[in-house]
């Protein structure tokens, strides 16, 4: 069993990656999406979470792993399963951090798996996929799956803005955008305001309204994950390099956006010196507990 992170080792926490496949069999085996991979001009990569570790740890790099569970939605369970990530994240402490994705039309049985899968596996944290779970983040209906969450005192990481899941699939695959808007969030973070919230990527086309909410409620961050860093608008890097500096994380969005590409990228923005190490490790180190 590896032991825990050493900050002092690692160049980068990488927040937001996702685990594709099971090595044990756990999921329903679903096939990957290429129109899916070819939005983003990836190749079709397919992450166990050994191989994410492998992968993490080459680069001396920690990172978040999770996948989606959108099976209300979907009709099928995801690829791997909560349990699965449990399980193998405690032989690759020293890179991977495991966050738990629940079905937020689960209600009562929904927070009761939160309990149960930080009990019995100590995950780090929790993912929400709006577009894809087909839910609005401050639907009632989900609070006491977020009153389990909040009881942890773990962040939780909201998708936010365009996605590329069912972009250029006739109807869009089913995936509606307007479920990502970060304002939704907003009373989410007001009616659980000890509960660490992270809105991932640039909230395109909503991106004024990301940089308001993670500037008026102290519990938000923004995670930098989804897109090359080329294409941040200007006003992301503004807060990124001011009153957001210690709320900005470095996120990739593994496999579809390579953590090498990212910040080949990232190195020929105009961010300041010393806001650059609280991007890439310092501020992710701080919320996940790490310091």
């Amino acid at each position: 069993m590896s032991g825990s992170i050493d900050l002092d080792a690692i160049v980068a926490i990488d927040v937001h990656t996702h685990v594709q496949a099971s090595v044990e069999g756990s999921g329903d085996g679903t096939q990957p999406n290429e129109t899916f991979y070819e939005y983003f001009g990836a190749d079709v990569v397919q992450p166990t979470l050994p191989d994410l570790a492998a992968y993490y740890r080459e680069r001396k790099m920690a990172c978040v792993a999770f996948m989606i569970d959108s099976t209300s939605t979907r009709g099928h369970g995801p690829a791997v399963t909560n349990d699965e990530i449990g399980r193998l994240a405690s032989d690759y402490r020293d890179v991977v951090i495991p966050f738990a994705s629940i079905d937020p039309h689960t209600g009562a049985a929904g927070a009761a798996e939160v309990r149960r899968l930080v009990a019995r596996y100590g995950f780090r944290g929790f993912k929400f996929h709006p577009n894809e779970q087909a839910f609005f983040p401050n639907d009632p209906t989900v609070y006491p799956i977020y009153e389990a969450m909040a009881e942890t005192g773990l962040p939780v990481v909201f998708h936010t803005g365009h996605t590329g899941v069912g972009a250029g699939q006739p109807g869009g695959g089913g995936i509606r955008l307007k479920y990502s808007n970060p304002i939704f969030v907003d009373d989410v973070a007001v009616d659980f305001p000890e509960m660490p919230i992270i809105l991932a990527h640039p909230s395109f086309p909503w991106q004024d309204e990301a940089i308001s909410v993670a500037l008026h409620k102290p519990t938000v961050h923004i995670d930098l994950s989804g897109w090359s860093p080329k294409y941040f608008p200007a006003n992301l890097i503004q807060y990124a390099n001011t009153l957001l500096r210690t709320k900005v994380l470095f996120g990739s969005d593994y496999p579809v956006i390579t953590p090498d590409r990212w910040l080949a990228d990232f190195e020929k923005l105009d961010i300041k010196d010393e806001v650059r190490p609280l991007i890439l490790k310092e501020n992710a180190a701080r919320l996940l507990g790490l310091r």
